[in-house]
């Protein structure tokens, strides 16, 4: 084997090779001069690079994460760990993240969606939990082109095959297509579990001469700078770095889950600290389990168990490769933890200890390979304060006349909507998951939030993910309360109180200042968001440098929200339930047409100033909603959400056949307005009077589910008449014809 000799300190310098890791002058001005007061070798370049770059140090976005909400009396443990932690009663509590995998996906789709998975699923069980539920937030452009439907293809097989190889059911989502993802979809997957309060866990290293161990699977060369690869902009034509994507093997996964959770619940006695090695792999997990502990740590890197012959110190500290964990015992255990991992045929290895000088000492070959301030890499990153610059667009829309749409024929727009991708079934993707397996599942894909139940218990889980992000590119501040409002009406129209959020900001590039702007304005719609509505911000991850060719994607926050259903007799789907039964609109109606559905499919583009949106109102409407739930007088609900009240109704009446005989006082337009913090209930005709007293002037009545199978909907100056058959199967079949 050929030895290639690595540049020395001073051609690195010469060079700027760190500058092709992702590192300015400055930084590694910093990183000599300031931090170190001499050159850094070629391993410790590379430790900074990755632990420096946006994905591990979030130099560009911390400012904006302080604004968060992130604690309240349900709180258990906020953002710093693997994952978030809420109280739900009884000991017990509930475990949520989500994860991007972005770039990844873009370059590998398979393999990048189901490693993103992969990584979700370990910061869940690295906190003590065992998960029980995934779901997922996808975006592509649209489906008019081959690659889009390659990358939609491959990333749900990816999400499937792995997920449901572990026997973690997918349960839940939301998919949406604008031409603005078409270089760059986002993949975006959270995972959910459940823990009782005294097995949580800490991803620490402490206690002087306590062993760190390595678990699971080897280290290959896959994913090296996977962390600043997910922190650059992609340019059509460069060669994008295949390398940096790495390969899951679920089964793996599955074994390891199994193997932590035994050490976990059964010798937390000898266990001290653990977590993932996720992004920037080795060198984060074990330099912030030291950093977070205040102590040092000496790695031996011989020891670390590798797939690949020759590998230096410096990609071993940067594989990604996945299904590996990094775990500190106490000295003198390490015994019982090879022999608890080889029951499951995986290495556990014992590859350093923990010091009490604050230095990550790394050694190689019996050489001194590295030897720096542990905080330097997991704490002392910059922090910049980017300048941010309002976009012309916000101006220019401000001062448009509101679009109005055409509708010549309302039950032809009706119809021409529920076949948009962004509104039509996505039966044909949520049906290659497995969203049944370990029969938890109460509510699968389909309804506005999925709903787990606690075994043991009469307690439920309902968990959504959502975000509308046209509203968001009209006004980043307004669309992000409104993303969280969403989130919580889908938790509120299943029976649940929500609880707190999980987030993936998606967005483009924070060195444009008009790109920080997006960022820096929504993160206080969505921290005003989460005030009003009482869910505080546990957990989460930033994914900047979204762009193609210097292109931005739209502003996309994810929500992903947990919420509690006391007892099971309060879940809530949206399905109308019985012919007879009433029909109430909770919340007003206006004409609010920007940034809809039926803007983009009239004019071919989203454009105006958004929507009045109030989030007192939205609180009220929730509230009496979640009231009129709990006191069991709704048979069926369902948030009013992209195509408006026409879209809503319809999608009531798709899973049972019904019909609907409803009479509405509005324009006919005003059937697809997208107005904010609208429910679509159904009552009992026994309950209308004891319905009516608590909701008083909050809900409309506006008619009843009939047993015909038609939608009959009329409006001021038009009506939709359609067999309800008719309707579902064009938005059944919608994106399997335009995938083939």
């Amino acid at each position: 084997m050929i030895k290639i000799s690595e540049p020395t300190p001073q051609e690195i310098k010469e060079r700027k090779i760190y500058a092709e890791w992702g590192l300015t002058d400055e930084e590694y001005r910093m990183i000599a001069e300031d931090i170190l007061g001499r050159m850094p070798n070629y391993t410790e370049t590379g430790l900074f690079s990755v632990m420096w770059s946006e994905h591990c140090s979030y130099k560009n976005s911390k400012p904006v994460l302080r604004k968060f909400p992130t604690s309240g009396p349900q709180v258990l443990q906020g953002p710093g760990e693997g994952a978030g932690i809420v109280d739900i009663g009884d000991g017990q509590a509930v475990v949520f993240k989500a994860e991007s995998h972005n770039h990844p996906s873009a370059v590998e789709p398979y393999e990048g969606a189901a490693t993103g998975v992969g990584g979700i699923i370990r910061d869940i069980f690295s906190m003590g939990a065992r998960p029980i539920a995934i779901l997922d937030s996808l975006r592509f452009g649209e489906l008019d082109n081959s690659r889009t439907k390659y990358l939609l293809e491959e990333v749900v097989a990816g999400i499937s095959g792995y997920g449901n190889c572990i026997g973690i059911p997918t349960v839940g989502g939301e998919v949406a297509f604008d031409p603005c993802y078409e270089g760059n979809p986002l993949v975006n997957a959270m995972c959910v579990g459940l823990i009782e309060h005294k097995d949580i866990q800490k991803g620490q290293a402490k206690g002087v001469g306590n062993a760190i161990m390595y678990v699971g699977a080897k280290t290959g060369r896959d994913g090296i700078h996977g962390a600043t690869f997910a922190s650059e902009e992609f340019v059509e034509g460069e060669e994008q770095q295949r390398s940096a994507v790495q390969v899951g093997d679920p089964f793996m996964e599955k074994l390891l889950l199994e193997a932590c959770l035994e050490l976990i619940l059964e010798h937390q006695d000898i266990l001290v600290g653990i977590q993932d090695m996720g992004a920037a792999g080795l060198v984060s997990s074990s330099a912030e389990m030291a950093s977070k502990a205040g102590s040092g740590l000496k790695l031996y890197l011989d020891d670390v168990p590798q797939r690949e012959t020759g590998m230096t110190p410096y990609e071993m500290m940067l594989s990604e490769s996945q299904e590996r964990m990094l775990i500190c015992v106490k000295k003198g255990s390490e015994k019982e933890v090879e022999e608890l991992f080889a029951q499951y045929d995986l290495d556990a290895v014992t590859i350093g200890e923990v010091t009490d000088d604050g230095l990550y000492r790394l050694y190689h070959h019996g050489v001194e390979v590295a030897n720096l301030p542990v905080d330097a890499l997991a704490e002392d990153a910059p922090t910049y304060h980017k300048e941010y610059t309002e976009p012309a667009r916000i101006k220019i829309f401000a001062e448009m006349e509101d679009f109005a749409p055409v509708v010549e024929d309302a039950t032809a727009t009706l119809l021409q909507l529920l076949q948009q991708p962004t509104i039509a079934s996505k039966k044909m993707i949520y049906e290659t998951y497995d969203s049944q397996v370990r029969t938890n599942t109460v509510v699968a894909p389909g309804s506005d939030a999925a709903v787990l139940r606690v075994r043991g218990t009469k307690k439920a889980l309902a968990m959504t993910t959502d975000c509308n992000a046209r509203y968001l590119y009209l006004n980043p501040e307004i669309g992000g309360q409104i993303a969280v409002a969403e989130a919580a009406r889908n938790i509120v129209a299943s029976g649940g109180k929500p609880l707190a959020i999980t987030d993936c900001l998606n967005y483009g590039s924070p060195d444009k200042p008009e790109g920080f702007w997006e960022l820096w304005t929504s993160a206080d719609g969505i921290s005003e968001a989460c005030r009003t509505l009482d869910t505080p911000v546990i957990s989460g991850n930033v994914s900047l440098y979204n762009e193609t060719n210097g292109k931005a994607i739209y502003p996309t926050p994810m929500i992903g929200m947990v919420g509690l259903i006391t007892d099971t007799k309060d879940i809530t789907t949206q399905d109308f339930k019985e012919a007879g039964d009433l029909i109430y609109v909770i919340g007003e109606t206006a004409a609010d047409f920007n940034g809809t559905e039926i803007q983009k499919m009239q004019r071919g583009l989203i454009e105006g100033k958004l929507m009045d949106f109030d989030l007192a109102t939205e609180k009220v409407n929730q509230d009496l909603v979640l009231k009129a739930i709990q006191t069991g007088l709704v048979t069926s609900a369902h948030d009013c959400a992209e195509g408006g009240l026409a879209v809503a109704l319809a999608e009531c009446t798709f899973k049972n056949g019904f019909g609907v005989a409803v009479d509405v006082k509005m324009p006919k337009e005003n059937l697809f307005a997208e107005t904010q913090s609208r429910f679509v209930l159904s009552v009992k005709k026994d309950a209308q009077t004891a319905f009516e007293k608590l909701a008083e002037d909050k809900a409309t009545l506006i008619g009843k589910v009939t047993d015909d199978g038609e939608l009959k909907i009329q409006a001021l100056d038009d009506n939709i008449t359609v067999a309800t058959h008719t309707a579902k199967e064009l938005w059944e079949d919608a994106i399997a014809c335009l995938m083939k």
